[in-house]
């Protein structure tokens, strides 16, 4: 049996999505995973419903629950955090038990980002300073799979776009369900 990944992040927003999501499906079937990832591309259709929002809302959580695992793209998105949308959904994946796997295109830490964030003139705020790549949630919620945010090993940054993390992300969890079988 192939397993199936819902292909978590803010790539969605991307102007070349559909191109973008096709190459990430690529990159997990070589793997032997069925990527799939939850483009809205379909939901013009749903334009003339006045909550439309929610036919994208029921249409990603039906697709997250006939996936196995979710693979998210964590890297900072609007903020020094990951896109709200994506912890979401790897909220959703903890709660049911499924495998994480989550990788971020930026080597930098949470702390770091936190603090060039809010500036120079914030500095009463008590940041997590575990040098963590994200809010320590996420990456305990990521690593209760056993496996760690996935980062850069060059040690540079790279964009939204970027697939060479990815990459190494798909590769780990295509080995955990090939020890699996």
């Amino acid at each position: 049996m192939t397993a199936t990944a819902y292909l978590a992040g803010p790539d969605v927003f991307l102007p070349n999505a559909v191109a973008h999501a096709a190459t990430k499906v690529e990159i997990c079937r070589r793997a032997g995973l069925r990527g799939l990832p939850p483009l809205n591309d379909d939901a013009a259709a749903a334009t003339t419903q006045p909550e439309f929002w929610q036919v994208i809302y029921e249409k990603d959580i039906a697709m997250m629950e006939k996936s196995d695992l979710i693979i998210a793209n964590l890297t900072p998105f609007g903020g020094a955090s990951a896109d709200s949308g994506t912890l979401i959904e790897v909220g959703w994946f903890l709660g049911q038990g499924k495998p994480i796997f989550g990788y971020s295109n930026t080597p930098e830490n949470f702390e770091s980002r936190m603090r060039r964030q809010l500036g120079a003139t914030q500095t009463d705020f008590d940041i997590e300073g575990f040098h963590l790549p994200d809010n320590l949630m996420i990456v305990g919620a990521v690593r209760s799979g056993g496996y760690p945010i996935f980062l850069p090993t060059d040690g540079k940054a790279r964009g939204l776009d970027a697939l060479d993390v990815f990459e190494t992300c798909v590769e780990a969890a295509a080995r955990y369900f090939a020890g699996k079988a």
